[in-house]
């Protein structure tokens, strides 16, 4: 059952048991107005025995009702007591969805720091990387510009000068006409 159903039922439950009450009072001044009108009057044997007929049947249903309103009284403590027992629940219930909100809340920003924690080394580690990058590279450059350099000190050849015989000029030969 649900609370409003219960809620219900314990209302439901006062009103019957007061309705009872209300039943039991009214006996109980009808009794004495009988008792009271019939003290005046001097009992025969007759009378005697109808009006112990009634008052014991009186006595029965004054009984019936007592137990009837025990019983009422003890399922209103029960469901006074699931009542209290689902407040309870319902209180507890409330302050761990409260937490959970505060907890889905708070995922974005834990999130991102966790994030950012682990994309820091990443960081460090690319910008080492780019340091080193920037240094080969300048050190390929220095060294290309060295070989440019030295090849074109070996593009001109020098070449060595033979001492001339003869003094004179020096005739190549020619094949063919």
């Amino acid at each position: 059952m649900t609370l409003m159903e219960l809620q219900a039922e314990v209302t439901h439950l006062r009103e019957e048991l007061s309705l009872r009450d209300q039943l039991v009072q009214q006996l109980s001044q009808e009794l004495f107005r009988l008792v009271k009108s019939n003290s005046k009057l001097v009992p025969t044997p007759e009378r005697s025995e109808r009006q112990q007929a009634e008052n014991q049947a009186l006595r029965e249903q004054l009984r019936g009702v007592e137990s009837q309103v025990a019983f009422y009284q003890e399922q209103l403590s029960t469901k006074d007591g699931e009542i209290y027992q689902l407040r309870q629940s319902v209180h507890e219930l409330t302050d761990r969805s409260r937490m959970l909100e505060q907890v889905v809340e708070e995922l974005p920003r834990v999130y991102k720091e966790k994030f950012d924690q682990r994309l820091a080394p990443l960081k460090e580690k690319i910008a080492q990387i780019q340091r080193e990058n920037r240094q080969l590279h300048a050190e390929l450059q220095s060294v290309s510009y060295r070989l440019a350099v030295r090849n074109r000190r070996v593009s001109q050849l020098d070449l060595p000068s033979f001492p001339r015989i003869g003094g004179g000029p020096i005739s190549i030969p020619s094949f063919g006409g």
